[in-house]
């Protein structure tokens, strides 16, 4: 029998799993299923999900809020002791904070072409003119962080379409039985 443990607690998996959970919980919560959580000396010491629509607050973006209780957590404003483990790809107003927190790290699951500020559309996280550049590991279990946004935005769509169709529409109620999703 190895000495080894079962599950490396200091993995980028573990704790990619760990964003996830919260991002479930974003998800039941019907906010963009996105999570995250600070890890500093292999110890987690922030967790967050995206609280936009229950804080009805623009900012409220899951790697924002860790930001935030990380700082608090350590005592101080700079984290570039701390890896950053999120579920999609960092908006450029949170790659803004993650550089001025001075992450070293910053670990994502699915990239964003569209929107991603850590090399999807743009990479402010190693910007030459900054003050600071953290490493990136990208695609840290991808295709779960990816189905979990494609099935909040499928029922999203499924259930905007039933609203437009209206309640004496056949295609509402069609679109009404299909927004349930699967258990």
């Amino acid at each position: 029998m190895s000495d080894e443990p079962i599950i490396d607690l200091h993995s980028d998996h573990y704790f990619m799993g760990e964003a996830l959970r919260l991002a479930v919980r974003a998800y039941e919560a019907e906010e963009i299923p996105v999570g995250a959580v600070v890890v500093r000396g292999g110890r987690i010491i922030a967790r967050a999900f995206n609280q936009v629509e229950l804080l009805k607050d623009a900012t409220a973006h899951a790697e924002m809020l860790a930001i935030t209780q990380a700082e608090e957590a350590v005592g101080d404003w700079r984290l570039n002791d701390c890896t950053l483990y999120v579920t999609k790809e960092p908006c450029p107003m949170c790659a803004g904070a993650i550089v001025h927190v001075r992450f070293s790290r910053v670990v994502f699951g699915v990239s964003d072409a569209k929107g991603g500020a850590a090399g999807g559309a743009l990479n402010l996280l190693q910007f030459p003119g900054l003050n600071h550049q953290c490493d990136i590991t990208r695609s840290v279990r991808e295709e779960e962080c990816r189905s979990l946004l494609i099935g909040f935005f499928s029922e999203r769509r499924a259930a905007n379409k039933a609203a437009k169709a209206g309640p004496d529409s056949d295609s509402g109620q069609a679109a009404q039985a299909g927004a349930g999703g699967e258990d």
